[in-house]
């Protein structure tokens, strides 16, 4: 196998950022008629994938400063989304945990795009093409994951 082309690489990774982002925008645009904010969504998405986690944490795994989230978590809490637990007397050490209610409403949001991702994929995409398709996803998330060197 011969080495990229040094000069070709800008053009591919330009054409890759702009599939993710038109396939990004896409999809937000096929979210239901109450959507869930993003940040909203995010959040939520850590709680499920990390299981309770405090402020700290989850603004660590987000990568924003803890007092930016407080608006999100006060109104996760009060729609009933997310619970506090019990823990320590500063709001920004007890951990948070999605409640039932907060999962169905992920997971609806979740249905309602992945529904429209998989009839857009049937419609235009072959067998081959949609195996493509999941290899590549499984290469996005090694790339997006922190840590990784670059290695094209």
């Amino acid at each position: 196998m011969t080495s990229p082309d040094p000069q070709d690489i800008p053009n591919r990774v330009r054409f890759i950022r702009y599939g993710v982002m038109q396939l990004a925008r896409r999809m937000r645009l096929e979210r239901g008629d109450d959507p869930l904010s993003a940040s909203k969504l995010v959040t939520l998405g850590w709680l499920v994938r990390g299981g309770a986690l405090t402020p700290t944490e989850l603004a660590a795994r987000e990568r924003v400063r803890p007092q930016s989230l407080t608006r999100t978590l006060a109104s996760l809490e009060e729609d009933g989304l997310i619970v506090r637990m019990a823990g320590a007397s500063d709001r920004r050490q007890s951990p948070v945990a999605i409640t039932e209610k907060g999962l169905e409403a992920l997971n609806r949001d979740m249905r309602q795009r992945d529904a429209w991702l998989a009839a857009a994929m049937a419609e235009r995409l072959s067998p081959t093409e949609c195996e493509i398709l999941r290899l590549a996803a499984q290469l996005m998330e090694r790339l997006a994951a922190p840590g990784e060197e670059d290695r094209c």
